[in-house]
C-alpha cells in the first residue's frame, strides 16, 4: 500500500468483496439505535443501575422522557422487538422493566395517586441550601417488663432532675419530657434528655416499636430479682430491629433476692455481653426506689449519644413523628410529636398522615404554652384536621391549601386501597367452608390505643373464628357505629357484632339506637379484660361438641318376631348398662349395619328403663327387624358439650 507522507489524507482502503475501494474515513458511519441511546443516557456502571419511578400506565412518550431518551429511539427499539405501537400507548410494566434494565435503569411503576403526592409534597418541603446541623439533645426511650420498675425509674430520674422553679409541681403531661442532667465535661452546665415513656404491657407492642424506631437510646429495665422476661426480649428484638442501642439498668438491687450477676449472665444469652465481660453493652445497676446510681446511669447515656454525634437542623421547616394521637372534646384532634428537625411554631401549616392542620397551640411536658419548639423537643399540638396514628410522620409546609390537597389525596388513595383489600378478600374466600366471623366496631380515647386494640384482636383469629375489626377510630361511640353494627349484623348470619369502647362512652342518641336494633356494646378501661371478652365471644360462637359415651354392650342370643310389635331380641348385656333412653347401633361381624333409638326394653314381660350386666331381656329397635342371632347391640349416649376454648 506504500508509507504514508506523513500528511492525513482523509482517505484509507477497505477491503469489499476481493477490492479495494476508497472511504472517507472521517465520514461517521451508521450508528446502531442502542449505540444512540447509550450516547444520551450516559454509560453505565456494571451492576449499578438508576431508579426511575413512572406512573402506572406510562406512555411511550412519558417511558423514554423519564429515561431522557429521544421517542423516536425508543419505538425503534420496540420495532426491533416486533412490538409496533405509537407514542401515546401504554409502554406496559413487563416491557418498561425489560427496556429499562437494558439501558441500565431499575424502572418501577407506582399508582398515579401516589406519585402526585410524593411530587407535589417533595417540592414543598424543599430544604434551604444554607441549613446549618447543630448538636441536639439525646432521645431516650425506656423499655422493660411489666412490674421491672421502668414507671418508677421515670418517676425518679425526673424528681431529680427538674427544670428550675418546677420543683413542688412536677407533672407529666405528656407520655415523654425533657430532663436536665448534670453534664459530665462541665459540672456548672446542664443538658437536656428526652425521654420518651412507652406502655409495659406486652399488648403494646407497636408502641414500643414505634418508640424504638424514634429514639437514639434504649434504656432496658431489667429487675434484678426476676430477670430477663418475654417482654425484655420483646424490647431487645426492637431495638436491634430500629438499630437502636441499649443502655441496661439492672433495677431493684435494694431487694434481698436481687441478683446483678445472674441478670447480666441471663442478658448474655440474648445478645447482651457486658462491657466488663469484654461484650460491648453498657449495664448499670440502679434502685430506682432509694435513688441509687441514677447519676451513672444518666451520665452513661449522655456518653453513649455523645459518641453517636447527635445533629439537626433548627432552621429547616419542621418534621417530625407522632408519638400519641386523640380527640379532645374541648380541644379538638390533639397530637404529641416529637420534633426531629426544624423548629416547630405557631401558626406553621402542616401535613400529617392522611391529615393537614396549622398549629393552633403548643403545650410542653409540663402543660406550659410554647411558641415554638426546637429539634429533640416534645410537645402536644392542637390544630389538625384529624386523629393520626402513632408511628406518624408531620411536616411543616409552605402552602395550607396544598397541604389540604395532598392530605386529601392521601385519604382517597388509602381508601382506595383498603376497598381493594376488601375486594381481595371477599374474592380468595370463595369456595372456602363457612369460617365464623366475629366482627368489631372499635373506639378509643386515643390513637395508640385503638391501633394496639386492632392488632391484638385481630390476632385471636383461629381457623373456627376470625376475629375482624369493621371499624375503628378515636372518640365517643355514635349513632353511626351502631347503625354500622346493625347492618353488619342483618346481612351475614355467620357473624357476630359487638361495639368495644375503651375508655369512652357512647352518646345518648347511640344508647337508645343500641337498644331499639339489638346491638351489644362493651366498655372497657384494661386492654386485657377486652382481649378476654372476645375470646369468650369467640368461644360463645363455636358449635358445641358432640361427645359420645358408650353405656354398655348386649349379645343378642336368639330373636323373637312379636305380632304387633315386630322383632324383639333376646339379649344377655355382657358389659356395662343398656338404658331404655339411649341410642343404640347393632354390630355384626365387627361393621356397624344399623344405628338408631332403642324401641323398647323389657325384662320378661315388664318394660324397664336399664339391665345391667350379666341379666338377660328383651330389646326391640325403631324401625328395625332384620337382627340375628349373635349381632351385638351396644348403647350410646351423645352429649353436645359447649367448647370452652379456642
Amino acid at each position: 500500500f506504500g508509507r504514508s507522507s506523513g500528511k492525513k489524507t482523509g482517505k484509507r482502503f477497505e477491503d469489499r468483496g476481493g477490492r479495494f475501494e476508497e472511504r472517507d474515513f472521517a465520514a461517521p458511519r451508521p450508528r446502531s439505535i442502542e449505540e444512540r441511546i447509550l450516547d444520551q443516557v450516559g454509560k453505565v456502571e456494571t451492576g449499578k443501575l438508576k431508579a426511575v419511578r413512572l406512573t402506572e400506565g406510562a406512555t411511550i412518550r412519558e417511558f423514554s422522557e423519564a429515561l431522557g431518551v429521544t421517542p423516536r429511539d425508543i419505538v425503534q427499539l420496540l420495532v426491533k422487538r416486533g412490538i409496533f405501537a405509537t407514542l401515546n400507548q401504554p409502554i406496559g410494566d413487563a416491557m418498561g422493566l425489560e427496556l429499562g434494565r437494558t439501558l441500565g435503569y431499575d424502572v418501577s411503576f407506582v399508582p398515579f395517586e401516589e406519585m402526585v403526592i410524593e411530587q407535589e409534597f417533595e417540592e414543598l418541603i424543599a430544604a434551604d441550601s444554607d441549613d446549618v446541623e447543630l448538636p441536639r439533645p439525646p432521645v431516650v426511650t425506656v423499655m422493660g417488663h411489666v412490674d421491672h420498675g421502668k414507671t418508677s425509674l421515670l418517676d425518679a430520674i425526673r424528681s431529680d432532675n427538674v427544670a428550675e422553679g418546677e420543683a413542688g409541681g412536677i407533672t407529666q403531661h405528656i407520655g415523654a419530657y425533657s430532663v436536665f442532667v448534670p453534664n459530665p465535661d462541665n459540672a456548672e452546665e446542664k443538658r437536656r434528655v428526652v425521654f420518651l415513656d412507652t406502655p409495659g404491657h406486652e399488648a403494646f407492642t407497636l408502641m414500643r416499636a414505634r418508640g424504638a424506631k424514634a429514639t437514639d437510646v434504649v434504656i432496658l429495665v431489667v429487675a434484678a430479682d426476676d430477670g430477663v422476661m418475654p417482654q425484655t426480649i420483646e424490647a431487645i428484638d426492637h431495638s436491634k430491629a430500629a438499630d437502636v442501642p441499649i443502655i441496661v439498668a439492672i433495677n431493684k438491687i435494694d431487694k434481698p433476692g436481687a441478683n446483678p450477676d445472674k441478670v447480666k449472665q441471663e442478658l448474655a444469652g440474648q445478645g447482651l455481653q457486658p462491657i466488663e465481660w469484654g461484650g460491648e453493652t453498657e449495664m448499670v445497676s440502679v434502685s430506682a426506689k432509694q435513688h441509687e446510681n441514677l447519676d451513672t446511669l444518666l451520665e452513661t447515656v449522655l456518653l453513649s449519644t455523645d459518641i453517636l454525634d447527635l445533629k439537626a437542623s433548627p432552621t429547616r421547616r419542621a418534621s417530625g413523628v407522632v408519638l400519641e394521637a386523640k380527640l379532645d372534646r374541648g380541644r379538638g384532634s390533639v397530637a404529641t410529636v416529637l420534633v426531629q428537625q426544624g423548629t416547630l411554631r405557631v401558626g406553621d401549616p402542616f401535613i400529617v398522615g392522611q391529615f393537614y392542620g396549622k398549629v393552633r397551640a403548643m403545650f410542653n411536658d409540663r402543660g406550659e404554652i410554647v411558641i415554638e419548639a426546637p429539634p429533640a423537643t416534645p410537645v402536644e399540638v392542637l390544630g389538625l384536621q384529624g386523629v393520626p396514628q402513632a408511628g406518624d410522620t408531620f411536616q411543616v409546609v409552605s402552602d395550607i391549601d396544598k397541604a389540604q390537597t395532598i392530605a386529601s389525596q392521601r385519604q382517597i388513595h388509602a381508601r382506595n386501597v383498603a376497598m381493594l383489600k376488601t375486594t381481595k378478600r371477599g374474592i380468595e374466600s370463595l369456595g372456602l367452608a363457612e369460617v365464623k366471623e366475629l366482627l368489631v366496631l372499635l373506639k378509643a380515647d386515643v390513637q395508640g390505643s385503638v391501633e394496639v386494640l386492632k392488632s391484638t384482636l385481630e390476632k385471636l383469629s383461629t381457623e373456627k373464628v376470625k376475629v375482624r375489626v369493621i371499624r375503628s377510630g378515636v372518640g365517643a361511640i355514635t349513632e353511626s357505629d351502631v347503625l354500622l353494627a346493625s347492618a353488619t349484623q342483618a346481612d351475614q348470619a355467620s357473624t357476630a357484632v359487638v361495639i368495644i369502647g375503651f375508655n369512652v362512652r357512647p352518646g345518648a342518641r347511640a344508647v337508645d339506637t343500641a337498644k331499639q336494633e339489638d346491638v351489644d356494646i362493651r366498655l372497657h378501661s384494661i386492654i386485657y379484660k377486652v382481649e378476654e371478652e372476645i375470646r369468650a365471644a369467640m368461644i360463645g360462637m363455636l358449635d358445641a361438641v358432640e361427645k359420645e359415651t358408650i353405656l354398655g354392650k348386649a349379645l343378642v342370643l336368639e330373636v323373637f318376631k312379636v305380632s304387633k310389635v315386630g322383632t324383639v331380641a333376646g339379649c344377655r348385656v355382657t358389659d356395662g348398662i343398656i338404658r331404655r333412653q339411649a341410642k343404640a347401633r347393632l354390630i355384626r361381624d365387627d361393621v356397624v349395619v344399623w344405628e338408631g333409638d332403642i324401641d323398647s326394653l323389657k325384662r320378661f314381660k315388664d318394660d324397664v328403663s336399664e339391665v345391667r350386666q350379666g341379666f338377660e331381656c328383651g330389646i326391640g329397635l325403631v324401625n328395625y327387624n332384620d337382627i340375628k342371632a349373635n349381632d351385638e347391640i351396644e348403647a350410646f349416649t351423645i352429649e353436645k358439650i359447649a367448647p370452652t376454648e379456642l
